[in-house]
């Protein structure tokens, strides 16, 4: 897919992966317009990135979802790309009760977002040239680690949905991607951490986008970046050696 003169939408573009693909592409010459909860930090990246389009949404919320993509199609009707990249990772330990509405949230934003917005989306970018969705699933997906297992279970739900969605929109302009990272050094999973400032460890950013534009370059559908090539090559291998 060519990644220069697009409009694309990218949820949770305030941070890590998706802030990563937000300022690769302004760098290529898109429109790029980023969704999140945090007002500050999107004034800020509006200020460092006077071409970036930003705008306040909780996409936990499926109503402020709808309003999302109405305003996408009522202010940038050219918008072919969505990204769906927002996610919270939270520890649960399944052997006690859980917290219900920390599931709810992890299984909303990881999960039932994505599958809500792409139902939105899809009549739209059906009517582009070029189009595309693009689901952040993780080589989670493939081989959980325990302590989290929502959050994985989520992941692999979202390579499953990535496949069907693929073959819902095969007869259209919309191409499916699924990218799935490894560990990436972002604050994903800040949520769970006493330490608000440390990040997720894993490879840099810049090496995982990298990988990623080059595979989105070459139409890779499915492309497991870094380590993650291992956890899909090798799930149950991997499983048992992440989880000792």
């Amino acid at each position: 897919m060519n990644t220069t003169n697009n409009t694309i939408l990218i949820t949770g573009g305030t941070s890590g992966i998706g802030l990563a693909f937000a300022e690769e592409y302004l760098k290529r010459g898109n429109k790029v317009i980023i969704c999140g909860r945090r007002a500050d930090r999107l004034k800020h990246l509006k200020e460092k990135h006077p071409a970036l389009i930003t705008r306040e949404c909780d996409i936990e919320v499926a109503v402020q979802r709808e309003y999302l993509h109405n305003w996408i199609v009522e202010n940038h009707p050219d918008t072919n790309i969505l990204m769906n990249n927002a996610g919270i990772q939270l520890l649960a330990d399944l052997t006690k009760p859980v917290e219900l509405d920390r599931i709810y949230s992890e299984v909303e934003t990881n999960l039932i977002a994505p599958i809500h917005l792409a139902s939105l989306f899809a009549k739209h970018l059906a009517t582009k040239t070029d189009a595309a969705i693009m689901n952040i699933s993780s080589g989670l997906a493939f081989a959980p680690i325990a302590f989290m297992p929502v959050y994985c279970a989520t992941k692999a739900a979202i390579h499953s949905l990535t496949m069907s969605l693929r073959y819902q929109l095969k007869g259209t302009s919309v191409m499916v991607f699924e990218i799935i990272p490894p560990s990436v050094d972002t604050e994903l999973g800040h949520q769970r951490r006493a330490d608000k400032t440390q990040t997720h460890g894993g490879i840099p950013l810049a090496e995982f986008l990298s990988e990623a534009m080059v595979a989105i370059e070459n139409d890779t559908l499915e492309a497991a970046i870094g380590q993650s090539k291992g956890l899909r090559a090798k799930r149950d291998e991997m499983f048992d050696v992440m989880n000792k």
